[in-house]
């Protein structure tokens, strides 16, 4: 499949894109631009994903581990005021509050190997890690009054000039060895949008596609990381899930972790650039990688259709809430489609409100619930979603201690969750990494990677 005028020259605009008569079919170009040097349309070889799944046949997390007796932090204790902070929604965390008496589950690994991943065009390529190990820590909820608190440890450089920064990256790899700091300064304080007009200005400037020189002068991880960095964010996202589904097995850590998480317009948008880039159907690859209720839940997930609503409706929490029992504890058996049909439409606001009802009405907070009710890759996505309804920031803090807890690093996943909210809300999860392992994100980092690896991560995500 071919587009007149495509892949651009320059960003932005889009010369000849999209095709004329065909507009409304295509993401505006403030969306997400496709510069060249990026996996073409139809694929090219990925790496197979590590055979047994994620998180394997106990469940997720490991049974008896997770929450803790007495229930998840920010429950409702049987009969008593709310312990929540406050009211709905997800933004800064709250300062102080500890929940160190909360038992850590055991950590898992699920291995698999780095495997190559040519890919024609230039991007990416090399060794890229294939681990996913799972494991999960309690977290408490957010104060409403932050709600609209959520900020990224990268914001766009001020008196930006892509041509002076082309030239800067140009001069790094030029001659005897490479100025690797010189690359880690431009990156690391330039927004996504500015990265690909750096991009832009560096083929207009030398004629020469920049992701190729850069993939010549580095290696392994920085080079990962490198290339996660200049791809536009949702290319970055439907790259990441259409290689978590190519070749044998099935990375559903990484489907569960972008599409349970996403808002309704980052979903569509993927959907839509997934189709525009691999030339395939992100619903069809859904249905034929995956099965049973957790097919069901992901392509719940895939519409978009979340509401997103601010506003909460108590009556309906408590409706919800009592449905919820119904259809699992209040029976013999479980009905999946009404516990999916409530966590795949209602906004998160209103399923922390429903949460809050649970825990009066069951005496047991719903995430033991579902524990119970579910196990396997279907119970995390339930997990997933209900704790980004408690606290979206803890949600991804727990998941990079993961990638670095224990014996070797989960490469792949530290450096997208890195990447991905570094604009968005990386400095909330730092705070809230502090508040529930008492260490910071970055001495972690730290003690976990070297070289201009640790360098560049340590330049995003900050002290």
């Amino acid at each position: 499949m071919s587009y007149p005028g495509y892949p651009p020259t320059g960003y932005p605009p889009f010369p000849g894109y999209p095709p004329a008569g065909q507009e409304s079919s295509f993401p505006t170009a403030g969306q997400y631009p496709y510069p060249s040097g990026f996996p073409p349309m139809g694929g090219g070889a990925y790496p197979p994903a590590p055979s047994g799944g994620y998180p394997g046949a106990g469940g997720y997390p490991a049974p008896g581990g997770y929450p803790a007796p007495g229930g998840y932090p920010g429950a409702l204790s049987p009969g008593g005021p709310p312990a929540y902070p406050g009211g709905q929604g997800f933004g800064a965390p709250p300062g102080g509050a500890g929940f160190s008496g909360y038992p850590q589950p055991p950590a898992q690994s699920y291995g698999g190997g780095p495997a190559q991943v040519p890919v024609p065009g230039g991007f990416p390529g090399g060794q890229m890690p294939s681990q996913y190990p799972g494991g999960q820590a309690p977290f408490p909820s957010q104060p409403a009054a932050m709600t609209q608190g959520t900020q990224g440890t990268i914001l766009p450089a001020s008196n930006f000039d892509a041509m002076r920064d082309a030239e800067i990256l140009r001069k790094a790899m030029k001659g005897f060895g490479t100025d690797e700091q010189a690359i880690v300064d431009v990156v690391s304080n330039r927004s996504n949008d500015q990265r690909q007009q750096i991009k832009a200005a560096f083929k207009t400037m030398y004629g020469k596609d920049l992701i190729k020189d850069l993939k010549s002068e580095l290696s392994g991880n920085m080079e990962e990381l490198i290339l996660a960095l200049f791809m536009p964010s949702t290319y970055y996202d439907a790259w990441s899930l259409r290689k978590a589904m190519q070749g044998a097995g099935t990375q559903e850590r990484v489907l569960i972790e972008i599409l349970c998480t996403r808002t309704n317009q980052e979903i569509r948008d993927i959907v839509r650039c997934y189709q525009l880039e691999f030339g395939r159907d992100l619903e069809k690859d859904i249905r034929s990688d995956t099965s049973g209720h957790f097919e069901r839940l992901l392509v719940s997930m895939c519409q978009g259709n979340r509401d997103e609503r601010q506003s909460v409706n108590h009556q309906m929490a408590q409706e919800d809430a009592q449905r919820l029992y119904q259809a699992g504890e209040g029976r013999l058996g479980t009905d999946e489609s009404c516990f999916n049909m409530i966590l795949a439409t209602r906004s998160f606001p209103q399923l922390k409100a429903t949460m809050e009802a649970y825990s009066r009405m069951a005496n047991r907070d719903l995430l033991s619930s579902v524990s119970r009710e579910f196990s396997g890759y279907v119970e995390s996505g339930l997990k997933t979603i209900l704790q980004c309804a408690l606290n979206r920031p803890a949600f991804f803090a727990e998941r990079l201690y993961y990638s670095m807890k224990g014996a070797g690093t989960d490469d792949s996943t530290l450096v997208r969750i890195v990447v991905t909210r570094s604009e968005i809300d990386l400095v909330q999860i730092k705070q809230m990494f502090t508040q529930m392992y008492q260490k910071t994100l970055s001495t972690m980092i730290a003690s976990d990677t070297s070289g201009d690896y640790r360098k560049l991560l340590l330049a995003i995500v900050g002290q």
